[in-house]
């Protein structure tokens, strides 16, 4: 029987693994954790229970990446010794186990890899996500509504805690659109190589047997920020009209006016909230909301003054960034990063990884390319 020998690969990994810990600076992790730990035994600590609920989400956050990290190290000491076991013994079963275990590393490391390339300005906070149908008539909100479904399917994969802001369905099917907001660290940068506009091909299920249709959705990505102190927003800028939440075919889920709509009047951004219960609650939240979009447009006009500036004033995204096909073919393909899985009804229930993974590295190259060239 011949030995099996993952040595090169081993020693691969742990230079990449040495360079995910360098980033991450474990002791540094370490202290952040100490430090929490003394909050969250403070007795005065849930007087302020948002305040608290924020010490204890960091604290369970920080020791849950540090624990991935020091797991990680174990596992590569550990496959090292169960190699040289299974060659000592010549025992297939274990040499099958460490191929295992070591295409697991690998997954696990590189999953790591890519969460080190979030080094944003907002990469660590939530997200506000915003879906809306586009051209393509009723196959268009129904795609929308799949691929609202698609994310939180992949925020609850991922332990990722999603809240529907707002939902507007269509008459036939779908959505017009939605908002809603994924709370959890690296929320924002994770998601962020989501937006864009996608596009469906499919056989209608609305239209004429036999007839392919094209659909599009635009999916839209903010930071939610904590606060927003250096957004004001004067009461004349914003015109506030409140009603009922509602559902589907507008059955009503809501005896009072107790929804909210803010429309900022300067720049035509709406923002809609009706998943708390008191009109109070769904003003400041959309407030929120509004204010962490209008923070956004503030630094993207900056950014854009400078890439003029530079002569450069290329964009970073196109107008379709991303195909759904499912006739004649199955396929979904990225077209910036020509990452491509055949299996849509894996991605439509929030197999995400994948896309993911290559939007994050590809926007870090086109980043190095840019600055490069200034």
């Amino acid at each position: 029987m011949s030995e099996i020998d993952i040595s090169q690969e081993l020693q691969a990994l742990r230079t990449t693994f040495g360079d995910i810990r360098t980033v991450i600076d474990t002791d540094s992790l370490e202290a952040d954790i100490e430090r929490l730990n003394e909050q969250a035994v403070a007795p005065d600590l849930w007087d302020d229970p948002e305040a608290a609920q924020k010490v204890t989400s960091a604290l369970s956050h920080k020791q849950s990446r540090l624990k991935r990290v020091l797991s990680t190290q174990e596992r590569l000491d550990d496959i090292e010794v169960l190699a040289g076991l299974a060659n000592e013994e010549d025992d297939e079963e274990v040499k099958a186990e460490v191929r295992k275990e070591l295409a697991a590393l690998k997954k696990s490391i590189g999953d790591m890899e890519v969460q080190t390339l979030l080094d944003g300005e907002f990469d660590e906070l939530p997200a506000v996500v915003t879906i809306r149908a586009g051209a393509g008539g009723v196959d268009a909100s129904d795609f929308a509504e799949m691929l609202m479904r698609m994310y939180l399917r992949y925020a609850e994969h991922h332990g990722m805690a999603a809240s529907v802001h707002d939902t507007s369905y269509a008459e036939e099917a779908g959505i017009k659109s939605a908002s809603f907001e994924i709370d959890a660290p690296y929320a924002f940068g994770t998601l962020s190589v989501e937006a864009g506009t996608h596009r469906l091909v499919r056989m209608s299920p609305f239209g004429a047997a036999g007839k392919r249709q094209t659909s599009f959705a635009a999916v839209e990505v903010v930071p939610l920020f904590e606060q927003v102190d250096e957004i004001e927003v004067p009461e004349n800028d914003m015109r506030v009209d409140v009603f009922r939440s509602s559902g589907p075919g507008g059955q009503s889920v809501n005896t009072t006016d107790s929804a909210v709509r803010i429309t900022h009047i300067p720049t035509g951004i709406v923002v809609s909230m009706q998943n708390e219960k008191s009109q109070i609650q769904n003003r400041a939240a959309a407030l929120r909301v509004l204010q962490s979009r209008l923070m956004l447009r503030k630094r993207e006009e900056e950014a854009a003054r400078k890439k003029e500036l530079a002569g450069n004033i290329s964009a970073s995204w196109g107008d379709q960034m991303r195909s759904y096909v499912l006739a004649p073919y199955q396929m979904v393909k990225d077209l910036r990063t020509n990452h491509e899985v055949n299996n849509p009804q894996a991605v439509f229930d929030g197999d995400l990884e994948g896309f993911i993974a290559a939007g994050i590295r590809w926007r870090k190259q086109e980043q190095a390319a840019s600055e490069a060239a200034e």
